[in-house]
This record gives C-alpha cells, structure tokens and sequence, in this order.
C-alpha cells in the first residue's frame, strides 16, 4: 500500500516536469509564431493548450485524492501542498505562451513585433525557455542550489523588458500607438512567464526545506 502512495507522489512530479517541458516548448513555438507570422504554428500553440489544463487537471485531482485518502503528514503534505501550487503556476505560463500566441494570430499577416526589436524578442523567447527548462530540471533534481540560481538568472529577463520599454519610450518611436500596445503587453508576457518558472523553482526549495527561497538565501548569504 506504501509503495502505491510513493508511486503516485512521484507521479505527480513526473506531471509537473511534463508540464513545464510542455509550456517551454509552447512559449518558443509561439515566439517563433509571432516573429515570423506564422498562423498554423500560433493556432497550434492555443490547440495545445488545452493538453497543459488536462494535465493540471489531472494532476490536482490526483492530488485532492491523495490528501482524502492518505492524510499525508511532514514533507508528504508538502509535497502535495506544493504539487498543486506548482502546477497553478504552470498552467499559467502556458496561457502566457498561449497569448503571445494569439496574438501573432490577431497581427497576421505581418508580425506584431516591429523588425527592429525581434532580435530582443527573440532573446526574450529564448531565455523563457532556458528557464523554464531549468526549473523541470530542480522539479527532477530537487537541487536547492539550482532553484535558488534562478532569481539571479531571471534578472536578464527584467534587463530585456526594460531594454524593450527603453525603445517605446525613445522619441524616435513611428510604430504607432496600436504596435506599442502590443509589444508592451509581449514584454509583460514573457516577464511574467519567467516569473512562474522561478516562482515555481522555489516552491522546490520550499518543498526540500520546509523554508521559503528567500529565507534559504538570506540565510547563505
């Protein structure tokens, strides 16, 4: 009976890391999508959405089983407790994927993105999938250490948004009120998808060490 209850812990892992392989690819198809105005990809990338709810789905009704039936107590209720905060957090990112997404879908046939910042968006997308690979990897390792490199990691996302926000406000700007919209609100999607991946790496560390992430570093620092 033991061994079944372990099984489904660790299964419930193995849906999160799943989860956050999903979305990191879904962000990088849609950023692929919307630099290169590719319809078929962006609708492929809101489709497949639906698979990360399912999972969530899934996954929290795994859980709320396991708390019903098991009454976990210590790091077991923690890990569960946490399981369903993680994957809170990357449902959530893939809707952001999924927005960027759609709105490559909205601008096509031309990309929503002026040529002169795909280069930043481009990076932006890229680092997004750098992180949130590297957050399925503390979800695997449960690798305090690593978890906690991610705080630092993500502030090369915040100096991108900035640098994006530098351009918009630049008096040289002739894209237009309805374009800075839309890459205003592209910067804050892939800003607050980095959020999530490092959100969720540190529920990791809370998981571990019955600590939150920012007491854990202060303490090493």
């Amino acid at each position: 009976m033991r061994d079944t209850y372990h099984e489904e812990l660790d299964s419930i892992g193995e849906g999160l890391v799943e989860m956050a392989r999903l979305v990191g690819s879904a962000m990088g198809r849609a950023t692929t999508a919307l630099l290169d105005a590719d319809l078929q990809l962006a609708e492929s990338v809101i489709e497949g959405d639906e698979k990360v709810n399912a999972l969530q789905q899934d996954l929290e009704a795994r859980a709320i089983q396991l708390l019903a039936r098991q009454q976990p107590v210590a790091t077991d209720l923690r890990i569960v407790v946490t399981s369903l905060r993680m994957s809170a957090d990357l449902e959530r990112s893939g809707d952001l994927a999924k927005h960027v997404a759609k709105l490559a879908r909205l601008r096509y046939p031309v990309s929503a993105v002026p040529g002169h910042l795909h280069s930043t968006i481009m990076e932006m997308g890229q680092l997004a999938q750098r992180l949130m690979a590297k957050c399925a990897d503390v979800i695997t390792t449960k690798d305090v250490d690593m978890a906690l490199e991610m705080e630092t990691d993500d502030d090369a996302m915040d100096a991108l948004h900035r640098k994006l926000f530098q351009h918009l406000m630049d008096d040289r700007w002739k894209e237009g009120i309805e374009t800075a919209v839309d890459t205003t609100l592209c910067g804050r999607y892939y800003e607050r998808f980095a959020d999530h991946a490092v959100s969720c790496a540190g529920r990791v560390v809370y998981l571990v060490t019955g600590e939150h992430a920012e007491e854990v570093a202060s303490a090493e620092g």
